[in-house]
């Protein structure tokens, strides 16, 4: 069987129903995607954080999202989830670094059933955003929520 490259250039969208299956359905192609291209060191993190966007599309819109995979110029990974809502959620309304974590917990966050998933996303991509897409000719409109992985690289010492 013919191998693929690292540095071949590839790219997956998954069109996901409304439906409470879909985040486990993009977990599992997220998975063969990167046991397929890699970095596999990167799947737990990127099934999490998938998962989590998938899960917000579901929740908070009320139609169909599309997930899509792409490799990365340094061999990491790129997860986008549209759907239909366009409202941006925090903290990706904001620019990524314009807050943290510990400032965005209050104490009534301690016991809400939800609201953390993504200052997960947050957290633990080494790069993510959101921005709202307007109608246009082909009838797209909502937001896209994206966030990109790297892997770690080890350092080597001059001795």
């Amino acid at each position: 069987m013919d191998t693929v490259s690292p540095q071949t250039p590839w790219s997956y969208v998954l069109q996901l129903p409304h439906d409470p299956r879909a985040p486990r359905v993009a977990r599992t192609i997220l998975r063969a995607v990167l046991e397929l291209h890699g970095p596999t060191e990167l799947r737990d993190t990127a099934e999490l954080l998938a998962c989590e966007l998938v899960t917000n599309a579901y929740r908070h819109s009320g139609g169909q999202s599309t997930l899509r995979l792409r490799h990365t110029e340094d061999g990491g990974l790129r997860v986008s989830v549209w759907d239909t809502n366009p409202l941006i959620p925090a903290p990706f309304d904001r620019p990524p670094g314009a807050l943290t974590l510990l400032s965005a917990l209050s104490p009534a966050a301690d016991t809400a059933e939800g609201g953390r998933g993504l200052l997960l996303v947050q957290e633990c991509a080494d790069n993510w955003g959101g921005y709202p897409l307007g109608d246009d000719l082909f009838g797209r409109s909502g937001k896209l929520l994206w966030f990109e992985l790297t892997p770690k690289r080890e350092l080597v010492s001059a001795a």
